[in-house]
């Protein structure tokens, strides 16, 4: 009879833990549930954006939409001759139309240097009047955003808090970060979740980002300080050195686009451009053709093949042979100097292909990954 007791008491001490559990259980799941339900609906109302802050431009890809904004990383700033006070003027592609044109009291910004921020309150004012550029679109209230911002691979500790810091200062509830690099390959279509290496070369206006992917993650990166503003510096020092005369940024930026090239040519282009004569301090025309650009181009150019060659040699051989196989995506505005392809073929000996779209292909990316931000939750690819 005790032993019939004892047992019954056990049995009801088991009961009892076993309903607690189950109560406990139940409770977390539908937590988890609610939590879960709570950011898919969350989601259905918050813009949600993903920034490709790059040193020559911003574009901005909102959840569900896709891309709303690409402005040139520019701003006019005004001083007030009366009490030296500045305020911002202009962003964008008003303050670009500026550049080199402006009076004394004017002067014309790019906050973003070499990937990075280089002017943190600018940054962040620019940064905010982009995000709401892109708010005011919306007839109805819409909670602060989540923000994804894609940074160079080689952005430092302070680099990412900088660039984390603006992106709360400019009103992100939450920012994550992710690599250039990962978010340019997902933008291109490259499957980064394979078991499979892939290679992808983006080169944007401060940096060039070479970087092996396989199975969602980095597996080699490098990032060089060399883009298409080292090609624009490049071209000013060659007509300088070998023609007398003055350009600015603007110039040396339609010569690249119009005639610029990265391998030789049968076909020679030319161009007739304005600049000031370095002796006379006059105005004056001249003509520049494609090989006299090729030659200009030699030093920054040669410093991209050589990011690449390094990681072709540093990849691990299996992954290595995966690249041989696939190829090597180009993405960035970079992408489209004529040509580029030709050369990193010969240079490499691997088949070269330049992604759709490349100019965009950073913030679509960066935008996929945040449409499956609160399916999967925070991705295995976004950086801490």
């Amino acid at each position: 009879m005790a032993v019939k007791k004892s047992f019954k008491k056990t049995l009801g001490k088991v009961s009892y833990r076993a309903l607690v559990c189950t109560v406990f259980g139940g409770f977390l799941f539908a937590s988890r549930g609610f939590f879960m339900g709570f950011n898919l609906f969350r989601g259905m109302f918050s813009s949600d954006l993903s920034i490709d802050l790059g040193t020559a431009n911003t574009l901005i890809y909102v959840r569900g939409e896709g891309l709303v904004l690409d402005e040139p990383s520019v701003v006019a700033i005004a001083e007030d001759p009366q009490d030296g006070r500045k305020k911002i003027v202009a962003y964008g592609s008003q303050a670009k139309q500026m550049l080199g044109r402006t009076p004394g009291n004017l002067t014309t910004v790019r906050p973003m240097q070499d990937g990075v921020i280089a002017d943190f309150k600018i940054t962040s004012m620019m940064l905010k009047h982009f995000i709401h550029r892109v708010h005011r679109r919306k007839g109805f209230f819409r909670p602060a955003p989540r923000i994804l911002v894609c940074v160079p691979s080689g952005a430092t500790q302070v680099e990412k808090r900088a660039i984390r810091d603006a992106a709360e200062g400019a009103g992100g509830s939450e920012v994550f970060l992710i690599q250039e690099p990962m978010a340019a390959a997902i933008g291109a279509g490259i499957p980064v979740d394979e078991a499979y290496g892939s290679m992808v070369v983006d080169i944007g206006g401060g940096t060039s980002e070479v970087a092996v992917i396989s199975l969602n993650g980095i597996v080699y990166s490098t990032s060089v300080r060399i883009g298409g503003d080292r090609f624009d510096s490049a071209i000013i020092d060659y007509v300088r050195r070998n023609f007398g005369i003055v350009i600015g940024v603007p110039t040396a930026e339609r010569i690249k686009k119009e005639i610029g090239c990265a391998y030789p040519s049968s076909e020679i282009r030319e161009l007739e451009v304005r600049g000031t004569n370095q002796q006379e301090g006059a105005p004056r025309s001249f003509s520049i053709n494609s090989n006299e650009v090729l030659e200009a181009l030699q030093e920054p150019l040669g410093g991209i093949v050589r990011a690449i060659k390094q990681a072709l040699e540093l990849t691990p051989p299996e992954l290595a042979a995966d690249v041989a196989d696939r190829g090597i995506v180009l993405t960035g505005g970079g992408a489209l100097l004529r040509d580029l392809d030709r050369l990193l073929m010969e240079e490499t000996r691997l088949k070269v292909i330049i992604a759709e779209d490349p100019l965009t292909c950073v913030a679509r990316g960066g935008g996929k990954v945040l449409e499956l931000l609160d399916q999967r939750g925070v991705a295995s690819f976004l950086m801490s």
